[in-house]
């Protein structure tokens, strides 16, 4: 049998003279920063005081143990390598890599003695390759489009520039005799309700002659079948299989699968996975409103709710499996059904996509390409596709994975960012994304969709970014416009947008110790990123919001209420234009580190307002009030899978707190649709003194907590800067588990900061608007001295204009 032997132990890094511990898997900047030879660089502004590291050459060595073994062959495996390396073993080569995101196998068989792993600077390799082959155009300075490397360890508009150098995936010998299991592509399908596996096997032999034989067994059957030469198939039926679905829309059952490769009666090697019965397409058909973009699962059409997934350290090799874990399931808690994982990034670990099969989180898988023209030439094309072939592979198994992508923005970038003419002729990843890759996926794995890049209009005939066609990345909102108008469009599916704040006050308190936090403050200004992103801050603000000057407590809290604000105004929207629009991916759930950014989640962990927004975002049932076409519709949407009857509450409300007029309307919205209920004229709120509170029948009139968690709308017509906010009054109470709090006035936005408690403390809601009379308990976990006067000092909620 094969006898894998982990090579974590033994491992030296060298510096200069120096030969510090190095942890494998791992990468040069935590092993620096582990010895004491570098800070923090996630701290103050210590960044830019380690961007030497990037620009070294590093040496990793270990000995290999005694050759003899009793095996015909050892391998030496790599799986991640990151970046360009060469390997050598006694002084001798045995080869040269180029490329973070693929694996590496050398044949060492009765080799022994010194290891060396020599990484050569990324940026010497990215720069040599741009000499060869000539300029290309990019979203940013840095040379990331010529080396085959996680784009983002360059710097992007969330992330630092840290250019990493390591074994940062797992390394083994693998010692084996007569064959091995070389590749295994499991073809997973539903067959008018019987569940198949279809095993396709390539062997790697060290006995031509010898008769090999395969046997499958998947829930209690067995299947056998014989190796031709280096192939065989072996194909496994389950009848009345249990089918795998997001969650939300039914049970994520798993099914083993175990493949053994036998000579007679001995097992060589054995290949073990977890599969589930489903099938997904993608329906781009055209229709009267252009060209749709629905993921349909088991024949079930989906309003994705979604996010973008970056990778959560700029050290990828840092992320364990429980980290994987808290950070999607943070996503499932939220609503969300559907993870990108973004092409400025990596192939994520089998964790992250275990995780996603377990919590029925569907899978939308990027391409590494982001924002830039990449050459099509050697040594880069051979490399993407192997590293191509070999990800589609590895990655069969996972019924959550529905869809590949070819990249990220990069045929938007060359139609609108004037690349074209810039590039004269030069290849740029066309041929990547609408040859080489779409090739590749249908005959590895045609059970699986491939669309060409997002934002993709589906051909040249639409302008790539066109919001009727495919998906649609909406940026001009946030970089010029006012969120508001994410009511112009009516996208098909919008693939990227959202709205910066900064992280959580304990977040920015740990990265910048010792500095007095301002919104200008020179670790703050390091800690963002974005192209003028403070100036962005501040003008969505002001259309909004009287800007603070010269209060920081009350600039992060209104930055934060207008990301949750922006967001909301666009999946409210989106959400209410089902079936034409069929889903929502909001740009992002999570950070590499602590920065000032799209993100709902921080770069330590902790959830901002928009978070907890999209529980009621993302909700199975939204109630949503909106102008349209001059009137105001209230649109109840209702994904759930059962018919959403019963009454509409509305109320015409002054901003004192009294009841101008109100009516009961009845609601009916089927399973997965919308309803739409014109407001009545009279009660159509109108100035800066009144608003409209609707509430779905059910949900308590009394209770904030209840009624502001999806099943109520609040519309107010003018911006908050001239809305006559009385000034609020309310009793704030420590109760087991939390705090409640009972308000005498309106309070608008209420917003518990629970990390200013303790550093360690999470509230269980962001966001909540309370009328007169009406309560809340806010669950805090981690505050270890509960105290009515630190939690009084800790809400925020709108106030009056000063």
């Amino acid at each position: 049998m094969l006898e894998a032997t982990p090579l974590t132990d033994g491992w030296i890094l060298r510096h200069g003279q120096e030969a510090l511990p190095a942890v494998v898997p791992g990468c040069v900047h935590t092993d620096l920063l582990a010895a004491g030879v570098i800070p923090d660089p996630f701290l103050g502004r210590n960044e830019t005081e380690v961007a030497w590291v990037g620009r070294r050459e590093w040496t990793y060595e270990t000995r290999l143990p005694d050759g003899v073994s009793g095996h015909e062959q050892t391998d030496l495996v790599f799986d991640g390598l990151d970046t360009a390396a060469e390997i050598l073993l006694g002084g001798q080569p045995l080869g040269r890599v180029r490329n973070m995101h693929r694996s590496h196998r050398f044949d060492v068989t009765g080799m022994s003695g010194p290891l060396t792993v020599r990484f050569r600077s990324a940026y010497a390799e990215a720069e040599a390759v741009r000499g060869r082959l000539g300029e290309r155009p990019a979203a940013y300075t840095e040379p990331y489009q010529y080396i085959r490397k996680m784009a983002c360890s360059f710097g992007w508009d969330w992330g630092p520039t840290l250019v990493t150098a390591g074994i940062w995936r797992p390394v083994r010998l693998e010692r084996w005799s007569t064959a091995r299991i070389a590749r295994v592509r499991p073809l997973v399908t539903v067959e008018q309700g019987v569940g198949v596996v279809e095993l396709h096997v390539d062997v790697e032999r060290t006995r031509v002659e010898a008769a090999l034989t395969l046997e499958a067994r998947v829930d209690g059957r067995r299947v056998r079948a014989e190796v031709g030469g280096t192939r065989g198939v072996v194909r496994v039926e389950v009848p009345q299989a249990r089918l795998w679905w997001p969650r939300g829309y039914g049970d994520q059952p798993l099914y083993d699968v175990e493949l053994t490769l036998h000579h007679g009666n001995a097992p060589l090697d054995v290949w073990r996975r977890r599969v589930g019965f489903r099938s997904a397409v993608l329906d781009t058909s055209p229709d009267a409103h252009g060209t749709g973009f629905t993921l349909v699962v088991n024949g079930e059409r989906l309003f994705a709710r979604g996010v973008n997934w970056i990778p959560d350290d700029v050290f990828p090799s840092r992320v364990t499996p429980e980290r994987y874990r808290e950070r999607l399931g943070q996503a499932a808690d939220a609503g969300v059904d559907l993870v990108r994982v973004w092409g400025g990034g990596i192939y994520e670990s089998e964790d992250f996509y275990d995780a996603c099969d377990e919590l029925g989180l569907l899978v939308w898988q990027d391409f590494p390409f982001a924002c830039a023209a990449y050459p099509e030439e050697q040594p880069l094309r051979g490399e993407v596709e192997a590293e191509a072939r070999e990800n589609v592979v590895r990655l069969m198994p996972h019924p959550s994975l529905v869809l590949w992508n070819g990249n990220n923005e990069n045929l938007w970038g060359f139609r609108d960012w004037g690349w074209e003419e810039r590039l004269g002729g030069d290849s740029w990843g066309e041929g990547y994304y609408l040859g080489l890759l779409p090739r590749v996926v249908a005959e590895l794995d045609p059970t699986r969709s491939y669309t060409a890049g997002s934002p993709w209009s589906g051909s040249w005939r639409h302008h790539p970014n066109d919001p009727a066609h495919g998906t649609h990345h909406s940026w001009e909102v946030w970089n010029r416009r006012d969120y508001a108008d994410y009511r112009l469009d009516v996208p098909r599916f919008v693939a990227e947008f959202g709205w910066q704040a900064p992280p959580a006050y304990a977040t920015l308190r740990r990265a910048l110790p010792g500095e007095e936090l301002a919104a200008d403050s020179p670790g703050v200004l390091h800690h963002q990123k974005a192209e003028d992103g403070n100036g962005k801050l501040r003008r969505g603000l002001e259309r909004h919001f009287a800007f603070p000057e010269g209060d920081f407590d009350r600039w992060h809290y209104l930055t934060q209420v207008n990301q949750a604000r922006a967001v909301a105004a666009g999946i409210e929207y989106w959400r209410s234009l089902w079936p034409v629009c069929a889903g929502t991916v909001v740009w992002q759930l999570n950070d590499c580190w602590p920065v000032t950014s799209w993100a709902a989640i921080d770069g330590d962990g902790r959830e901002k307002p928009l978070y907890h927004e999209l529980r009621r975002l993302y909700a199975d049932r939204l109630l949503t009030l909106r102008q349209r076409d001059g009137e105001l519709v209230l649109a109840a949407v209702n994904q759930s899978g059962e018919r959403w009857t019963g009454t509409l509450s509305l109320r015409r409300m002054s901003v004192g707190g009294e009841v101008i007029d109100a009516a009961d309307l009845d609601l009916a919205a089927g399973a997965r649709e919308v309803a739409e209920v014109r407001v009545p004229a009279e009660l159509v709120p109108a100035g800066a003194k009144e608003f409209l509170v609707a509430d779905a029948w059910g949900s308590p009139r009394s209770s904030g907590a209840e009624s502001a968690e999806g099943l109520r709308a609040v519309y107010f017509p003018v911006p908050d800067r001239e809305i006559a906010y009385p000034r609020p009054e309310f009793e704030v109470t420590v109760v087991p588990g939390g705090v409640e709090v009972s308000a005498r006035t309106l309070v608008r936005d209420l917003l518990l900061q629970a990390d200013r408690l303790d550093p360690g403390a999470r509230a269980d809601r962001g966001l909540v608007t309370l009328l007169p009379g009406e309560r809340v308990t806010i669950g805090v976990e981690g505050w270890q001295t509960p105290d009515a006067a630190a939690a009084r000092a800790a809400l925020y909620c709108q106030e009056p204009a000063r």
